[in-house]
């Protein structure tokens, strides 16, 4: 077990890659705390994580709120005595044409994907340097941070932002012991991509865009999040890595089979 008596908070943990991160981190030994803003399905999350006998708390945090993230560490604390591993995942994405997207809108996203990682983030790096130790820190990046989607104007654009700031976190506290990458997935089967994955045309142009011909799923994210929680990553800081089927390094389209 990679991340045994480890304590992790994964936000955005209700569904997704933040669920799956959440079970493989409970199946590694950690002590698995779990946070959304859907409290229903993340109590039903925690308790089907504590029914396969691992220690897992579910707290409900909206992380663009700093009163909010600061109870979360707390009650991270309270319940379990420390803090080592923090994945920054909560996000969500709004569609529309760029002349038509609302400033309010806008904002909601940034105030989510960008600004809630650097709340999550500031926010665990104080308990870890207080509590000594070091830890590890994942944020969840996409790979629109480095391309572009023009329907999603602000998520391409915090995504970029959560790229840098995975940088300066990285550099900041390097001389503390707290490892900070990123992950960016490629096209994953998560809920977030039901838009795609149930409309044959949209699915064909993202699979098109895919050398490895299918979309990833949210463990196979959740297993790079071991990785760079884990000592197996003891010398990487700074980093984003790409589990995207291949789609970064492709300059052309492949055919999608059938």
């Amino acid at each position: 077990m990679r991340l045994k008596d480890q304590v992790a908070i994964v936000t955005g943990a209700a569904a997704g890659i933040g669920l799956a991160c959440a079970k493989r981190f409970a199946a590694e030994g950690a002590r698995v705390v779990l946070s959304d803003v859907s409290v229903e399905k993340g109590e039903q999350a925690a308790e089907e994580i504590q029914a396969s006998g691992a220690d897992a708390l579910f707290v409900a945090c909206d992380v663009g709120d700093k009163a909010q993230v600061d109870a979360l560490i707390g009650s991270t604390v309270a319940a379990f005595g420390r803090l080592d591993i923090l994945v920054a995942n909560a996000g969500i994405v709004h569609a529309s044409d760029f002349l038509d997207l609302e400033e309010a809108d806008f904002d909601r996203v940034i105030r989510v994907n960008l600004k809630g990682v650097f709340l999550t983030g500031q926010a665990a790096a104080r308990q870890m340097v207080k509590q000594g130790g070091g830890g590890a820190i994942v944020n969840m990046s996409s790979v629109n941070a480095v391309m572009a989607i023009p329907a999603i104007t602000p998520y391409v654009a915090a995504k970029g932002g959560v790229n840098q700031l995975t940088k300066v976190m990285a550099l900041s506290l390097a001389d503390k012991g707290i490892r900070v990458n990123a992950i960016g997935p490629g096209s994953i089967a998560t809920e977030m991509a039901e838009a795609v994955l149930s409309d044959p045309e949209k699915r064909r142009g993202a699979l098109c865009r895919t050398p490895m011909g299918r979309f990833g799923e949210p463990d196979e994210v959740a297993k790079v999040a071991v990785f760079l929680a884990s000592d197996d990553s003891s010398y990487i800081t700074g980093q984003t890595i790409y589990p995207d089927g291949g789609r970064l390094a492709l300059n052309y389209t492949v055919p999608v089979k059938e």
